[in-house]
């Protein structure tokens, strides 16, 4: 089985870099790695690929085994990946993450994910604009009375998880926040921004012009 790249790009969001076939239980196993990976913060899926304790045996005694079958043959074994990266890094908390709510409501979260990102430039503009329209780029980091700027504006729904690590990529200001915010809402967030980062492929100096253009409007 092919090792997962990631292509996140705007014009090809959907990795194709391998057509290959996946088995229900390697997709199970895809779907334990990548739980570990979003919600262990020493596991890294990049490193450890889809390897996994869990037996056959094991599988074959899962009451939602059809589920891990009817997603093997739908996608290859790229798509499953992203499918399942699209659905842990939208959950408000990975590690409660059930797999009911992924078979009630995965494809719905994938088609989103993937809309988002054939418009990525279009979001990140659009959704820069209007931060900056009521805020200083600076101010943005201000985490000296709580919450910054930019986190509270992720939390409400106004700044994409995406946008966010581009704010990452650019200014890298998780580092500083970890060191300053210390309560459970801001660890959650950062280590999803950690955790979704390598997922993402983009150009930050195409980004960092549009913001540059935004601010000097």
């Amino acid at each position: 089985m092919g090792r997962y790249s990631p292509q996140l790009h705007e014009e090809n969001i959907a990795s194709k870099t391998s057509s290959m076939t996946v088995t229900p239980f390697e997709t199970y196993k895809h779907y334990l790695s990548l739980k570990n990976h979003f919600t262990n913060p020493k596991y890294d899926f990049f490193r450890y690929g889809a390897k996994s304790r869990a037996s056959m045996a094991s599988f074959n005694k899962r009451k939602d085994k059809y589920w891990f079958e009817k997603t093997s043959r739908k996608y290859d074994d790229s798509e499953v990946v992203d499918f399942l990266v699209s659905n842990f890094s939208a959950a408000d908390n990975p590690q409660n993450l059930w797999i009911g709510e992924i078979i009630n409501s995965g494809e719905r979260t994938y088609a989103e994910w993937m809309k988002r990102r054939q418009s990525s430039t279009y979001l990140f503009k659009e959704q820069s604009s209007e931060l900056l329209s009521q805020n200083e780029l600076e101010s943005l980091f201000d985490c000296s009375k709580g919450h910054p700027r930019i986190l509270k504006a992720f939390l409400g729904g106004n700044l994409s998880l995406e946008n966010l690590v581009v704010y990452e990529r650019i200014f890298h200001f998780c580092e500083n926040f970890d060191k300053k915010l210390s309560d459970p809402v801001w660890e959650t967030v950062s280590l999803k921004i950690k955790k979704y980062n390598p997922f993402i492929n983009i150009d930050v100096f195409k980004f960092k012009k549009i913001l540059r253009e935004i601010v000097d409007e």
